[in-house]
């Protein structure tokens, strides 16, 4: 069975419903090992009580990024990961990390990508008056939440939404498609090929896939 290796920051409620789409059948994967840069993520314990392995490890006795990420590299290679999924990891991570998984990271990114990058992107779409707003998995690549788009969900805003209501519908979506698009991997149907992603043989658009 494929292992997946998973990153977190905080509450860990997209790798909650990785976890439980594993355990339901719906990935055909195991979660080997959870990892955070954040010891008192409460994601770590939804991990250990899915009874997986789960380690945090600090910035703070690392003099630079990368030598920081060499060490994750090194302690997430022993889980000997399929894939590595980036749920909620609040770190921007060294051209180092992104080229030693290349073609097996992906991320969930709370935007319709290319709009929104970074942080606070339900404040933005609120501030900007959107109508519309949601959330991408895309693959991993140097550029900042800049890597070919997979799939995409899309949230109504409106008027008078508070940023904990928008949050709320997006991670709703977030919670139904990352598992989806996880096992796609897995399953061999989802490959990144020239820069590009490919499903079932075939690229997709610059927006991920569109059902018919």
């Amino acid at each position: 069975m494929k292992r997946l290796v998973v990153l977190i920051s905080g509450n860990g409620s997209n790798l909650q419903a990785i976890l439980d789409a594993c355990q339901q059948g719906r990935i055909n994967a195991r979660v080997a090992a959870v990892f955070s840069n954040k010891a008192n993520a409460f994601g770590l314990e939804r991990a250990r009580s899915a009874g997986v392995a789960a380690h945090a490890l600090s910035s703070s006795a690392y003099e630079t990024r990368e030598d920081f990420d060499r060490q994750l590299i090194r302690e997430i290679d022993a889980y000997a990961p399929d894939l590595v999924v980036l749920a909620g990891y609040m770190r921007i991570l060294s051209p180092v990390f992104v080229a030693h998984y290349q073609d097996r990271l992906l991320n969930i990114h709370p935007s319709l990508l290319p709009k929104y990058p970074g942080l606070h992107t339900h404040r933005q779409a609120i501030a900007n008056g959107d109508s519309e707003h949601g959330t991408s998995v895309h693959f991993v690549t140097d550029q900042l939440d800049g890597g070919p788009v997979i799939l995409q969900a899309r949230v109504p805003v409106f008027s008078g939404d508070s940023e904990e209501e928008v949050t709320a519908r997006v991670q709703h979506q977030e919670h139904a498609i990352y598992p989806l698009v996880i096992n796609w991997f897995v399953e061999g149907r989802l490959v990144m090929r020239d820069n590009s992603a490919w499903l079932d043989g075939k690229p997709l658009p610059p927006q991920g896939y569109a059902g018919d």
